[in-house]
């Protein structure tokens, strides 16, 4: 088992930066793709990041290409997603997960989940 726990979200103001952390305990990531999804408000859950284990293959959603780095510590057991030029549109629930298959955009792919740190992006 893998637990993740998200830390970092907040209130922030467009244009500005907030930077979310996830901490892995249980296993090792090492062989674990990691990613990183949004909720907001009656919609669906949307991918929003994905990196390999070992951090050579990376893919963005469109709407966060430039703007968002996803990074991760394979010796800290940590993933982080560095968020720039935040938009009211980036308001939601983060998540962070982890998926055996490797670096993928498909939610059913992930096996653990962590419960969600909240991002909210005033104009």
């Amino acid at each position: 088992q893998v637990q993740l726990v998200e830390s970092g979200g907040r209130l922030g103001q467009a244009g500005g930066s907030l930077r979310l952390s996830c901490a892995a305990s249980g296993r090792s990531l090492d062989n674990y793709g990691m990613g990183w999804f949004r909720q907001a408000p009656e919609k669906e859950r949307e991918f929003v990041a994905t990196i390999s284990p070992g951090g050579g293959l990376i893919y963005y959603v469109d709407s966060v290409k430039g703007r968002f780095t996803i990074s991760r510590d394979n010796a800290k057991n940590m993933v982080y997603l560095q968020m720039n030029n935040l938009k009211p549109e980036d308001t939601a629930i983060y998540y962070c997960a982890a998926s055996q298959i490797g670096a993928t955009r498909l939610v059913r792919q992930y096996a653990y989940w962590g419960q969600g740190t909240q991002v909210t992006v005033s104009s």
